[in-house]
């Protein structure tokens, strides 16, 4: 079969990691497989498997050239914006929409008709809501927090449903777990809004690719056991919480910190006030950061909310067994079965004995079969299979 990922850009993240693992995914099952990015970027994220075959769109760009693009959005920017919040897409998004069009087009006269489209996340759905497709299925990397409040401003409101009803009605939706399944669900009766069909797929987990990519070498990597955590460095992640636990555990080996983020200039400072400045290293955006989780004692995860937490099973990959707080979304997807007692309560305290208790003697092994059901094959498979 063909089939055609789009994602709005291939910068260094999770959910562009996650689009580049699909569309190796693809090719490893034999299929012909295609990448569309919808923003040229200076050192894109690039597939593992060289016959996917890489394409860019820059339709931002595309859409201001139209001229009408450029009117709608500016009339997004200046009418709609002030008075709902974020709806800046329901101008740029309209001519998005029929660039895409016009481009798949002309790729399918060049390549043949595509099988199964697949956008990777809300961004992505935002620069092209007007295009639908019964071939295309959107995945959801996030939970929705549906806030039914009757208090909520009617402004609000309404740009909630506006939202749902370009994004999410009457399309093929694809959760990443459970967890963002059931707040679409909660969703659907407060934005009013129905899909044609929601599946749960979860992430591929590149086993191999990962393991080849956490053996190369990387200097700045401490001698001594450690402690690592891997995301971007906002408030969503909440490392602040992760920081104070720390200060709590009594564990002295040091704290990793890898990636970066409007948040890192607070967490340092608060590093600092709690006595931590020379424990706690914070590396900045790692192009691979494997190595950082394979040489390991221990990777923890903090966040408030995690749409499933692919750096769970990234870890796991790297042979680094993981400890992470309860939170909504799909960390029980990974953390089930034998992995039960990698999870504690969300506060401090609890992370804190926690992260005493994980530290305690040998690194323990890692069983291969608690990443079965992230097999790059098997999500390939249901992705081509969730549409009929």
């Amino acid at each position: 079969m063909r089939t055609l990922v789009v994602v709005r850009s291939l910068k260094m993240g999770g959910m562009e990691r996650v689009a580049v693992n699909l569309a190796d995914a693809f090719a490893e099952a034999g299929h012909e497989s295609h990448l569309l990015s919808l923003r040229r970027i200076d050192n894109p994220l690039r597939p593992e498997h060289l016959a996917v075959k890489q394409h860019c769109l820059p339709i931002h760009w595309w859409a201001r050239a139209t001229l009408v693009g450029f009117a709608l959005e500016l009339l997004a920017r200046l009418v709609l914006n002030p008075l709902l919040k974020r709806s800046v897409y329901l101008g740029t998004g309209i001519m998005g929409g029929a660039v895409f069009w016009l481009w798949l087009m002309a790729f399918e006269r060049r390549h043949g008709k595509v099988d199964r489209l697949v956008f990777r996340g809300a961004g992505t759905s935002e620069q092209l809501w007007s295009f639908r497709d019964r071939r295309a299925c959107y995945t959801l990397e996030s939970v929705l927090h549906a806030n039914g409040n009757s208090r909520q401003s009617l402004r609000n409101k309404l740009s909630r449903r506006l939202f749902a009803r370009c994004l999410l009605h009457r399309r093929h939706l694809v959760a990443v777990s459970s967890g963002v399944a059931a707040s679409l669900r909660e969703a659907m009766a407060i934005w009013r809004f129905t899909p044609a069909s929601l599946t749960v797929i979860p992430n591929p987990c590149p086993l191999k690719s990962i393991r080849r990519r956490m053996l190369e070498p990387q200097p700045a990597i401490p001698d001594e056991p450690y402690l690592v955590t891997v995301g971007r460095l906002v408030p969503s992640k909440d490392q602040a919480l992760l920081l104070r636990a720390y200060a709590q555990s009594g564990v002295t080996m040091p704290l990793v910190l890898v990636g970066a983020g409007q948040e890192q200039e607070r967490l340092q400072q608060l590093a600092g006030s709690l006595g931590l400045t020379e424990r706690v290293i914070f590396t900045g955006q790692q192009a691979n950061p494997y190595p950082w989780m394979r040489h390991a004692r221990l990777f923890v995860l903090s966040s408030r909310f995690e749409g499933m937490g692919i750096v769970l099973f990234e870890a796991l990959a790297c042979n680094t067994p993981v400890l992470s707080v309860d939170c909504p979304g799909g960390i029980r997807e990974i953390l089930k079965g034998d992995l039960e007692g990698s999870v504690v309560a969300h506060s401090e305290a609890a992370l804190a004995a926690g992260l005493y208790r994980h530290t305690r003697g040998k690194k323990p092994p890692i069983n291969d079969a608690w990443l079965d059901d992230f097999r790059p094959e098997r999500i390939a498979d249901a992705f081509l299979n969730c549409v009929r």
